[in-house]
């Protein structure tokens, strides 16, 4: 079991630590429903040290990443994010990650966790290109600095004004004492904020001033069982559940990082895919009754034939009801259709609704 270089501050805060992804991670410090609502209302902080960083640098290194990733990365100027995935030759998604273009000829990949091997694996499969790859993953920790209020929080503690980032741009600059650190205004919460990368023998200290500078605004350390609520009310896909091997891009409703200007992976099928419409999708839905719908439960339709499969699903914090997202048939996937969850033998009743479920 891995350690990030904060597990000891999250052992000395009382958090709940649990495996996730092969690391030692605080799950819950005081609650979900509490620092889910720190998050929503005010400014949190996530250890997500344990995501994957990759360094693509060269004059093809733009060449590779478009052969290997599904959106078009030619769009991206300096100081600009996108998020994408990297097809599979079978239909399905190798991961999801974040590509940010740090200069002309340098690129930073961000790849979920578990699949920092696989990701790592199957870039390098496709570079024929000469392009001069690092894996940074074990030297650097990042931070997750969610809210509203995570700018006011934060300012003080930065050289450039970061109400000045907009979403999915970064700057990279001095950072509570360092130099080079990439503070991003991305975040898997929805509720803004940034993440911000350093290095390994920096963080405790930034995480130490981002507190005391936090302090006047009620920061709080914030668990990955709150991170997985805030998502799932935003409708964004985890890999392993919504979105793996096995699952379109174009049935899990990313075609819009799914461009066909160009070549990449498989994008022959997945362009016939497109033209010939998929046999099912992945939607959100909202539950008509109180229950709680869970990975793996069947989804099924009045008459209780089997039409699909929960992937996420949680009570929500926010709207205090049971939301998921899960496959179903084509045919059942419009909004507004009735669709029932198959919970210890019993049909609960539930609607697809149009995301995200939770409206600011």
């Amino acid at each position: 079991m891995k350690n990030t270089a904060l597990t000891h501050i999250h052992e000395g805060l009382g958090a709940k630590m649990l495996p996730f992804a092969g690391y030692n991670m605080p799950i819950l410090y005081e609650g979900v429903n509490v620092e889910h609502e720190t998050v929503r209302n005010g400014v949190g902080v996530f250890d997500v040290s344990h995501m994957g960083e990759f360094i693509l640098s060269g004059p093809n290194a733009l060449a590779l990443i478009q052969k290997v990733t599904s959106n078009d990365a030619s769009t991206l100027t300096i100081g600009r994010a996108q998020y994408s995935c990297l097809p599979n030759n079978d239909g399905g998604i190798v991961d999801d990650l974040i590509i940010y273009k740090m200069e002309e000829e340098k690129y930073l990949l961000v790849v979920n966790a578990s699949n920092i091997e696989k990701d790592w694996s199957w870039i390098s499969s496709h570079n024929d290109l000469g392009v001069v790859m690092e894996n940074l993953s074990d030297e650097y920790s990042l931070l997750a600095i969610q809210g509203p209020k995570a700018v006011a929080a934060m300012q003080s503690l930065a050289t450039i004004d970061l109400s000045a980032i907009n979403y999915y741009h970064f700057e990279v600059a001095e950072f509570a004492g360092f130099q080079d650190v990439i503070i991003s205004a991305t975040g898997y919460t929805g509720s803004g904020g940034f993440e911000i990368y350093c290095k390994n023998d920096q963080v405790e200290s930034i995480w130490n001033k981002v507190f005391e500078a936090g302090a006047a605004f009620n920061i709080k350390p914030i668990g990955l069982a709150a991170r997985d609520t805030l998502r799932l009310e935003m409708g964004f896909c985890l890999y392993g559940n919504d979105i793996n091997d096995t699952t379109s891009p174009l049935e899990a409703g990313l075609g819009w990082i799914t461009k066909f200007t160009k070549e990449f992976t498989n994008s022959e099928n997945l362009k016939k895919q497109k033209e010939a419409g998929v046999s099912k999708k992945l939607v959100a839905f909202e539950m008509q009754e109180r229950a709680v719908p869970r990975q793996d439960y069947e989804i099924v339709d009045a008459t209780g034939a089997v039409i699909g499969i929960v992937t996420s699903g949680t009570m929500s914090p926010s709207m205090n009801k049971g939301i998921g997202l899960g496959y179903v048939t084509t045919a059942n996937s419009a909004v507004d259709s009735e669709i029932f969850i198959r919970i210890r033998k019993n049909d609960v009743p539930a609607k697809v609704v149009k995301l995200p479920f939770y409206k600011k």
